[in-house]
């Protein structure tokens, strides 16, 4: 269920209801009067729930789920529990994103700048121009710059420091957290599928945890996440111009040089340290203590303690060999052997 401080619960909606909006069937018509009051992701469903599977390798989990409902093929429909209605589609993951925005809305800061619902501990100092959303919380001699926004439920910890034109939402920060001008932390990750009219932006009904003394650098973007959350750990440091996207997991004490690129559903173990520029595709995992050298482009997962480099990114040494063979080659002249 996303947290309720940041969506609200516009559910419960009946499956016949949404096998219309979607385009769906229902397998069995007599489904069609149950209802729902929230999408999730199959792992977290519950009896409330709606979830899809798109892909057959998820389909071990599905025989086994939870939800109430799925968005399934009709070639994987059977793969059902028997508690759980199938709305047949030939896009699951399409119609889960139709499902999603009739069940879910972000809140949004609205009416006066500093809403009488916030709760402001003594010895916060607010620039000009801050707006703080319903509900949101800011702990004690926390300094906010100005023109930042904070967005409703919003948490921040105690001696955090916030500078200007900072925005954050759908974000849960520790104490002693330092973001620098320009950052967006908690706006919508990257997500879009093919629907039947073209592309649809999936929902992002995740958040954002920054653990106790966090950095992050200026104009850097942290992403929520799809549905769980993209998480911080303690005392990393996030250099300027820094993207993270949804989903991400970073451990403690890691660092990451300006213009790091992070793709979505990566999990970095603690001590991680990026080069300048360096950048990891989706679904990897960076081991405990493993650098990454600038520029690097990292597409498989990297043990921990390694160091590499290059792209695609391989151990350093290797790649540095590689680049001297390919050195010495090009500087032959014809004829040499």
């Amino acid at each position: 269920m996303p947290d309720p401080r940041f969506f609200e619960d516009l559910g419960p909606v009946t499956l016949s209801d949404l096998a219309e909006l979607t385009g769906a069937s229902l397998a069995d018509p007599a489904t069609g009067g149950r209802s729902v009051r929230a999408v999730s992701v199959m792992a977290g469903a519950d009896a409330g729930a709606i979830t899809f599977v798109s892909d057959r390798k998820f389909l071990a989990q599905a025989r086994e789920t939870k939800a109430g409902a799925c968005f399934v093929s009709a070639a994987d429909a059977e793969a059902l529990p028997a508690g759980c209605a199938a709305l047949v589609t030939a896009s699951p993951q399409a119609a889960y994103a139709v499902a999603a925005h009739r069940l879910h809305r972000p809140r949004l800061a609205t009416g006066v700048a500093v809403s009488p619902d916030a709760r402001i501990e003594p010895q916060v100092v607010l620039g000009p121009g801050v707006v703080i959303g319903a509900g949101a919380q800011i702990g004690r001699g926390s300094r906010i710059g100005a023109n930042t926004v904070i967005g409703p439920g919003v948490a921040i910890g105690r001696d955090c420091e916030i500078s200007a034109n900072v925005t954050i939402g759908f974000a849960l920060l520790g104490d002693r957290v330092r973001i620098l001008a320009g950052a967006v932390i908690g706006e919508p990750g990257f997500g879009a599928t093919a629907g039947p009219k073209g592309l649809i932006d999936i929902p992002q009904l995740g958040r954002v945890i920054l653990q106790d003394g966090v950095s992050i650098g200026a104009n850097s973007c942290v992403d929520r996440g799809a549905f769980e959350d993209t998480v911080l750990g303690e005392n990393t440091k996030i250099d300027n111009q820094v993207q993270i996207a949804h989903n991400v997991r970073v451990g403690r004490n890691c660092v990451m040089a300006a213009h790091t690129g992070i793709s979505g559903s990566v999990t970095i173990g603690d001590g991680g340290q990026f080069g300048g520029r360096a950048g990891v595709a989706d679904h990897v995992t960076i081991g405990d203590g493993a650098r990454i050298g600038a520029a690097a482009g990292v597409m498989r997962d990297v043990p921990a303690g390694e160091t590499w480099g290059g792209f695609p990114a391989r151990p350093i040494r290797q790649w540095m060999r590689e680049v001297a063979w390919v050195t010495r080659r090009a500087g032959r002249k014809e004829g040499d052997a």
